[in-house]
């Protein structure tokens, strides 16, 4: 039986508005494991020191920003099960969540996220 991967927890803020709760993927262990074997995706997923992902084990369509050092977001995507997305190569981080999520939110290029560490 494998060891449930551990995430740091926190609020995601956007213009001086919390949009949700979050996860903090910190580690090597968890940025690895992201939200591989997940089959609901309640919560978003920050994935520090990042600049690409895949969804091999995703079962669920993900939003994807990318973010750069300021946390402004610089690339927005959906990516399907089964893919690698391209490199960003100014990202430093990568947020994910379910499909729709941004579109709810009203997440743009452009916006400045905060991470609000609990």
């Amino acid at each position: 039986m494998s060891k449930a991967i551990e995430f740091k927890t926190g609020w995601l803020v956007c213009q001086a508005q919390v949009l949700s709760s979050l996860n903090i993927a910190e580690t090597a262990v968890s940025r690895r494991r992201g939200l591989i074997g997940q089959t609901e995706i309640d919560t978003p997923l920050l994935i520090d020191s990042c600049k690409w992902i895949h969804t091999f084990g995703v079962k669920r369509p993900l939003d994807v920003a990318y973010l750069d050092a300021k946390m402004r977001v610089i690339k927005i995507s959906k990516i399907n099960p089964m893919r690698i997305a391209m490199p960003v190569l100014k990202a430093k981080h990568v947020l994910e969540a379910s499909a729709g999520t941004f579109e709810n939110w009203g997440l743009a290029v452009g916006h400045t996220l905060e991470a609000r560490r609990t």
